[in-house]
């Protein structure tokens, strides 16, 4: 059967033919596509990869603000061990010697000593010797102060305040290192679609021009093309720029300034948020850490408020606060109780002229032995102890008033961030299935594009499309990662925080 097809058409795929042929001659074979390579001073000097539990850890063991804590309860648990000095006698040894220069001199009437001197007659007498030594041992030790015992549950309490910011200020930091983590996945992640897109664009140039100087295509493709490349290129260095950045804020977390030249393991494109064993064994990682059930369906959000009101730390703080408070007004209110004390003092006194001898002879010295229960009980203060259990019993109230306001906004927040989660989480599917669509119509077109049946405005429009939709597609996963850090953090179920103790003791 005789071909339909026109001469000028036969001679147009002709030329088409020879052009692609060129092309595929100085293009780079398929599976070795050249690597667009950022100017020196952007790219990264990557010496390792690190994962988000291993920067987990790190930040654990090394983040200033959790050593700051960790600091401030040494400094509790020495508070403790002070109160409990208030149970236990104490001892007290004052010793002294006195080297009597000019010894005292006092005048006595003249008749003590002579009755037959005047009425108005003194005489001298001195008191004291050349040397005088003086030593007391003093024991102490209360039998009843109600105060003392309310100041160890006082400090116990403290203890546990500081003991549970250790564990916010873990969790806090946690989330930052996530976040940050995220981030720099996200950076790195433009940077390699940017990467990408740099590249479709200059083998579509080079395309365009080979098949302009075989007369089937306009100057106008080549000129848009050029444009493009010329628009993308500063966004690519910009994006290197900005891992750069990314890593040095993670550096920063993890007060390890060797890190901020490491990449991160885990690719927001081939991570999948809605079900965790289809992942790479990195996304799965970065998937797993997580405080609540990572890569299946959240809990209710009545179950997460819950949990949130039991485990979050701003509440436990409160609520730890409050029953301190309301012990030191009880403190205050048993200043009236009385205070009951067993005492006992063992004195050596000696007294010698002439050159000194340690405590002189035995006719030189004296002793003495006295023991003794003190009650000491206040009766009017000037109505002070009135005036400070009445301050105690606001600051109480208040700390009431802030702990139901804590519970209200942490209800607000959960629901709000589990709907962020499941919008994000929908968000993603709904991108992944965009960017299969958009992968597919950027085959599409440039097969008709080398095929003359599309021009280039089409190509470069799926190529944008292809673009957006993997930038979309990794902007829904990193908010998805970030509203879980964050409802983590809400509901107090930060990963690797759950023992504050072992934390605290071992992990240094």
């Amino acid at each position: 059967m005789i071909s339909t097809v026109s001469f000028p058409r036969l001679l147009r795929r002709a030329w088409l033919t020879a052009a692609l042929c060129a092309l595929a001659t100085a293009a780079p074979a398929p599976g070795v596509a050249q690597s667009v390579t950022p100017p020196a001073a952007a790219t990264p000097v990557v010496s390792d990869t690190i994962t988000l539990d291993e920067a987990i850890r790190v930040a654990l063991r090394r983040n200033r603000d959790v050593r700051t804590a960790s600091l401030a309860l040494e400094e509790a648990g020495s508070l403790v061990s002070e109160a409990w000095s208030g149970v236990y006698p104490s001892v007290d040894l004052d010793a002294s010697y006195t080297r009597n220069i000019s010894p005292t001199v006092s005048f006595l009437p003249a008749q003590i000593f002579d009755p037959d001197a005047g009425p108005d007659d003194l005489i001298r007498v001195r008191f004291g010797a050349d040397n005088v030594w003086a030593s007391t041992i003093r024991l102490e030790q209360p039998l009843f102060n109600a105060t003392v015992f309310l100041a160890l549950g006082a400090a116990g309490r403290f203890h546990a305040l500081q003991e549970e910011m250790v564990r916010g200020a873990m969790q806090t930091v946690v989330t930052r290192v996530r976040i940050t983590y995220y981030d720099v996945l996200l950076a790195q992640e433009q940077a390699r679609l940017l990467e990408s897109s740099v590249e479709r664009v200059r083998v579509s140039l080079r395309e365009a021009t080979a098949m302009r100087k075989a007369g089937v295509a306009s100057e106008y493709d080549v000129l848009r093309l050029e444009v493009e490349l010329a628009n993308l290129e500063p966004n690519l260095r910009r994006s290197h720029n900005a891992v750069a950045q990314a890593r040095r804020a993670l550096a920063v977390e993890l007060a390890t300034p060797g890190l901020e030249h490491s990449a991160v393991a885990g690719t927001l494109a081939e991570l999948d948020v809605s079900a965790l064993e289809t992942n790479t064994p990195a996304n799965r990682t970065v998937l797993a850490v997580s405080g609540l059930p990572a890569g299946s369906a959240l809990p209710t959000a009545d179950a997460l408020v819950a949990m949130a009101h039991q485990e979050r730390s701003d509440i436990r703080q409160l609520e730890l606060t409050r029953s301190l408070r309301h012990t030191e007004m009880r403190v205050e209110q048993l200043e009236y109780a009385p205070k009951i004390a067993l005492f006992a003092n063992y004195q050596i006194n000696a007294q010698q002229n002439g050159a000194p001898t340690f405590f002189g002879s035995a006719q030189e010295r004296s002793y003495g032995r006295l023991a003794g229960v003190s009650v000491t009980m206040p009766l009017f203060t000037g109505f002070r102890e009135r005036a400070r259990i009445r301050q105690r019993r606001a600051v109480v109230r208040t700390v009431e008033a802030q702990a139901e306001l804590a519970r209200d906004q942490a209800e607000a927040q959960v629901r709000s961030l589990a709907e962020s989660a499941q919008e994000a989480a929908a968000r993603a599917d709904g991108q992944r299935l965009a960017v299969r669509q958009a992968q597919r119509g950027f085959q599409i077109v440039g097969a008709q594009y080398r095929e003359g049946l599309s021009g280039q405005l089409e190509r470069t429009d799926a190529e944008v499309a292809l673009r957006q939709s993997e930038f979309n597609y990794a902007q829904a996963v990193y908010d998805y990662l970030v509203a879980r850090a964050q409802l983590d953090e809400a509901t107090g179920r930060t990963p690797g925080v759950d023992d504050v103790r072992q934390i605290t003791r071992g992990g240094r």
